[in-house]
């Protein structure tokens, strides 16, 4: 194991402290403005990888990762619902308003399945609930895609790391493949909408 890693697992708590932690990693990087300064995937995929080399359990990381990414998906949501239009006005999101202009834009087009593209593509991955809540989507649509995306996050993040637990550079391959696999499955929801569009 690289040696930074190993330094890196002797200072991480155990027990429920440590998966207290991934749960809080993956609700913070749900949350508008605050999930674009938490490298919460990146984490989340590396626990995965530390459970590989007996530092927590698997199942225990899975189901704490997807929690939190409900959870947060929740509060982003309401959030957006409540004070949505004073939050995409604040000084970050004026400073990478393309990335909010993305994110409405996504939503626009793919409605609820844009909660689950959302959260595998990085920077709009906490705005777009929120952008959901302002949008005043039906908060039953909303419950029925934020579950499945969470689950899928919570289940491939961790189990990336875990696979590719012979090396680093294992790990950083899957996830390469998988961000292309997801960007295709994108592409083509892409061109259902525009074919869809232009069919009379």
């Amino acid at each position: 194991m690289e040696q930074w890693l190993s330094g890196f697992i002797t200072n991480l708590p155990d027990g429920t402290t440590y998966y207290l932690a991934i749960l809080l990693i993956a609700f913070l990087e749900s949350l508008p403005a605050i999930g674009l300064l938490v490298p919460g995937s990146t984490i989340i995929v590396l626990s995965g990888f530390m459970a590989s080399h007996q530092h927590g359990i698997l199942i225990n990381l899975v189901i704490y990762s997807i929690a939190g990414a409900y959870l947060g998906d929740l509060v982003s949501f309401e959030l957006g619902h409540r004070y949505g239009s004073k939050i995409l006005k604040s000084r970050i999101f004026r400073r990478k308003r393309h990335w909010v202009k993305q994110s409405e834009v996504f939503f626009i087009d793919h409605g609820g399945k844009s909660l689950f593209f959302a959260r595998f593509l990085g920077p709009i991955r906490g705005i777009t609930p929120c952008i959901a809540g302002l949008s005043d989507m039906p908060r039953k649509k909303f419950q029925t895609y934020a579950p499945i995306s969470s689950i899928l996050w919570g289940i491939s993040y961790p189990g990336l790391g875990f696979i590719g637990g012979n090396s680093w550079q294992e790990v950083e391959s899957l996830t390469l493949k998988l961000s292309t696999a997801i960007t295709m499955a994108l592409i083509v929801a892409v061109l259902q909408y525009i074919i869809k569009k232009k069919l009379p």
